[in-house]
Formats: C-alpha cells, sequence, structure tokens
C-alpha cells in the first residue's frame, strides 16, 4: 500500500499519537474458497455463502478452525477501527458511517462463536478431530453491511470497494492460528495462498474490475452474473461500478486493463502500467497470473495491492498517481507472489515495492522522477523523523523489524517501513552492485514463488551470489545502522 500524508505531521499529533521458520510452499494450497454472493445496491450489503474447503497441512490434529471477520472493524464503537485521525476526514466523506459482518449459519461445524479481542474472530469448532493431511468443508452464510468510506471495504461516490468482504482463514503459524486485530496502519494482513471461485450478482448497471479472470455467466433484466477465479492467491478483491471506462494492452501472455471514472490521460496510464511491467518482468521474473487489472477508487490512501489488483486512489494528482502507479505493480512481485509478513516484517514487502519503484524511475527518466531524488527525499523524510522523536521523546526507535503494534503513529510507520527501507536497499546495492543487486532479487523471486518468505530467505538470497549482506540487514532491522 501507497500511504500519502496529507498534511504536515505537527508535534501535537505526534504526541497523540525476524521469523526463523523456513519459507514453506505445498504443490497446492491448503485452503480452497468458492463463494457465491451478491450486491444489493439499495441494502448497501454484501451477502454470500462460502464454501472453503481446508486441507490440514499442519503438523498436528486440529479440532478448531478461526477465521478473520475483517469487516467487524467497521463497525460503531469498534476497539480496531479500520481508519485514524489523519484520515476520517477524507475517508467519511459523508459523515460518519458504519459496517459489520453477520454471520448467519455455519453447517460441518458442532458449533461456532464470534471470539477475539474485538468481534473479529469466528471460532468454529469441529465436528472431529481434523488429522494431518486430512480434508474438511465448511459452509458459512454472511451478510456484510457496508459503510459509506473511502477505504478498503466501502461504498464511495463512485465505486463499491470489496476487500477483506468475508471470512478468510486466519494464518497457522507456530502451533497456532493467528488472532490479528484490525490496525490503522499497513496493510494488517497476513495469510497464505489460496484457490478462489466468486460467483458474484451484480445490478445489471455495474462493471467488475476483480483479481483473476472475469467471465460473465448470465445477463438478466436487471441482473448480471460474474464468476471470478484465481488460483495461488493471497487474499480476493474486487471493485465495482456504474460508471467506468477501460482500457486494456496485452503484454506477452498477459492481458492488462486499466478502469477508471475520471482519466483523461487514461491511454498515457496504462502505457506507465505497460512498461513498469515489463520492466519488472524482465529485472525479477515473469509474471505468474494471466491477469493485471488496476482500478481507480475512492481510496483514502493512495493505492491498495490485491494479487493482480491494484486499487488507485482518485483523488490523487499526476506525480502521486505515477508513483502509486509503479508501487503498486512492484507489489504483484513482492506480496502478490512472493509473500511476507506484512503484520511483523512490513518493511519486507513495502520497502522493496517502493525502491523497485525507484529502480524503474532510474531506468525510464522520462517519467521525470529519478531515483537519487527519492533516496535524497527518503532520507530527509528519516533525518527528520529522527530529529523529531528524539526532541519529543528523549529518544528515537529506529528498529525496522517489529509488529504493526510497535508503531506509535502513521508518521513512524512510513519513515520506517518506507523510507528507511528505501535507504537501506540504496545501500546494498551501493555495496555489491548492480549485477549481484539484481542476481539477488531473481534468486529472492525464484525461491519464494508462492510461498511466505521470511527475513532469513531474502537474505539467503543474496548470499546466493556470493556476497554477505546478514550484516547490513541486521543493522537497518535492528535500530543499530546510522542513517
Amino acid at each position: 500500500m501507497r500511504k500519502f500524508l496529507a498534511v504536515l505531521i505537527s508535534f501535537s499529533v505526534i504526541m497523540a499519537c525476524f521469523c526463523v521458520s523456513s519459507c514453506k510452499k505445498t504443490t497446492k494450497p491448503s485452503c480452497k474458497y468458492v463463494l457465491t454472493a451478491e450486491y444489493r445496491e439499495k441494502e448497501n450489503t454484501f451477502s454470500g455463502a462460502l464454501k472453503v474447503e481446508y486441507i490440514n497441512s499442519t503438523a498436528k490434529e486440529l479440532n478448531e478452525l478461526n477465521f478473520n471477520l475483517y469487516p467487524n472493524a467497521y463497525r460503531k464503537n469498534a476497539l480496531y477501527p479500520p481508519v485514524s485521525e489523519n484520515y476520517r476526514q477524507t475517508a467519511y466523506y459523508d459523515g460518519e458511517s458504519y459496517g459489520d459482518v453477520t454471520i448467519t449459519s455455519v453447517n460441518g461445524a458442532r458449533t461456532w462463536s464470534i471470539d477475539g479481542v474485538d468481534e473479529n474472530i469466528l471460532s468454529v469448532r469441529l465436528c472431529s478431530p481434523l488429522g494431518v493431511g486430512d480434508k474438511v468443508t465448511i459452509d458459512i452464510s454472511f451478510v456484510t453491511e457496508l459503510a459509506k468510506i473511502n477505504h478498503r471495504l466501502g461504498v464511495t461516490k463512485q465505486t463499491v470497494n470489496l476487500a477483506n468482504a468475508f471470512p478468510v482463514l486466519c494464518e497457522y503459524k507456530d502451533g497456532e492460528f493467528i488472532q490479528t486485530p484490525y490496525s490503522t496502519l499497513g496493510d494488517p494482513f497476513s495469510g497464505g495462498f489460496a484457490d478462489y471461485t466468486v460467483n458474484l450478482t451484480l445490478p445489471s448497471a455495474y462493471t467488475v474490475a476483480s483479481c483473476g479472470k472475469t467471465s460473465v455467466t448470465k445477463e438478466l433484466e436487471s441482473k448480471k452474473k460474474y464468476e471470478l477465479t484465481i488460483e495461488n492467491a493471497r487474499d480476493f478483491a474486487c471493485v465495482i461500478s456504474k460508471n467506468y471506462d477501460v482500457e486494456e494492452i496485452t503484454v506477452g501472455g498477459t492481458t492488462i486493463k486499466y478502469f477508471y471514472y475520471d482519466d483523461n490521460t487514461a491511454s498515457s496510464h496504462l502505457g506507465l502500467i505497460k512498461a513498469c511491467f515489463e520492466f519488472f518482468s524482465e529485472k525479477f521474473g515473469a509474471y505468474p497470473y494471466p491477469n493485471y487489472t488496476v482500478a481507480q477508487t475512492g481510496l483514502c490512501y493512495g493505492g491498495m495491492e490485491y494479487p493482480s489488483l491494484a486499487f488507485v486512489s482518485g483523488a490523487l494528482g499526476e506525480t502521486e498517481l505515477t508513483r502509486s502507479l509503479v508501487h503498486e505493480t512492484a507489489h504483484q512481485w513482492w506480496y502478490a507472489t512472493v509473500g511476507s509478513d506484512q503484520i511483523n516484517e512490513s518493511w519486507q514487502d513495502e520497502s522493496l515495492a517502493e525502491y523497485s519503484a525507484c529502480l524503474f524511475f532510474d531506468a525510464r527518466p522520462e517519467y521525470g522522477l529519478a531515483k537519487a531524488d527519492v533516496v535524497r527525499e527518503s532520507l530527509t523524510e528519516y533525518r527528520s523523523y529522527f530529529t523529531v522523536y528524539g526532541s519529543v521523546f528523549g529518544q528515537t526507535n529506529t528498529k525496522m523489524s517489529r509488529p504493526l503494534s510497535e508503531y506509535s503513529s502513521e508518521y513512524e510507520y512510513r519513515c520506517l517501513a518506507y523510507d528507511k527501507g528505501v535507504i537501506m536497499w540504496d545501500a546494498l546495492q551501493k555495496s555489491i552492485g548492480d549485477k549481484k543487486f539484481y542476481a539477488g532479487l531473481k534468486n529472492y523471486y525464484k525461491d519464494c514463488k508462492f510461498k511466505m518468505a521470511t527475513p532469513t530467505d531474502l537474505i539467503t538470497a543474496f548470499e546466493k551470489t556470493g556476497v554477505s549482506v546478514k550484516g547490513l540487514f541486521d543493522a537497518f532491522l535492528s535500530g543499530k545502522a546510522v542513517v
């Protein structure tokens, strides 16, 4: 996700405000979702029947499955709401609005309950113990009420964003399902790869921009039915709108589409997407999905990444839109294809996506954004953060490897996960040279494709080129490096 702070961070706002497991991969994802759902415009609801087929790929017998209920973060008086004070005015364009998810039934289970620290977990107790390698099928019916909000999930002025709209299985790690509440910082989602089939019914006036392949299965007088499919994906999302125009182009075997409702230079922006797509494919490795879609939408942030799909805000100026388009496209390599822990190691995909954008702009000077300028900007922002926090708090925590819950503000998160990360990658490239730098990135992409990569996996990918980089990474991630 690319974030922009709309105003300078004042002192008053500031005052208020390594995994050791190896990369794990299975021949097929252990989870498959088949969703039949409908968006009802008058009610502003997204309701459906979700079939979850889960194979126990853990090392022990399971008696319970846990699912994230992300839509409950949007309810009134949520303990962990989706929007901070910095973004509240931009997000709630028509006054504060709320949403939630109601589970109406769960079949294939002994019992179920809504749990978690913020009603954010659906606990499903199985009818019988699930042995290692065995499969269980759970059917969940739900109704998600949508808030009027410029966010990942909600009704905007021009679109309806349908991300994190239905229950998804919690990540299983260190012998348990990880229950993590929502956060206003970063991307508070951590999960492995799954297969998704979504049968979506919409009012006939709507068009859908989605992850994966999209096909119309049936057209009625007042409704239209779509089938949306993607395999080996870390998430599923789509955007729907009555106002979309679309341009598309084919690059190799990949169809790239740009959905927009307010863009007088859409062809130029599609050309930019194509250019950075080709650059990343050459420098990092072949893109794995048959489609890539970018959707302009209402969003209080600059952009948001999903597998084979990116949201970009319709409120961005030209320079920020250019940066956001490239950053979100880079996430198709670092997040969508190579997964990592976005909650505890947010720097791992965000800083690499940001620096990948720097590499592209350096290779394509016609876009007017030089890598040296972006690195200099990051240095200025980071050093300002270091000085300000040192003055206010007496010390500055410069550790990059930390959970989202340990960041004190969006300003701190931005300066460490993005700005300091750019500085780190620039130092690495200068230290080992371009040839080994790109070889290391290619190793990382090839070795960790469709895996959840750890920082150790990233370091190993570079050290396979014959250079020692652990000390550099450790110094930056631990906060010991002097910048």
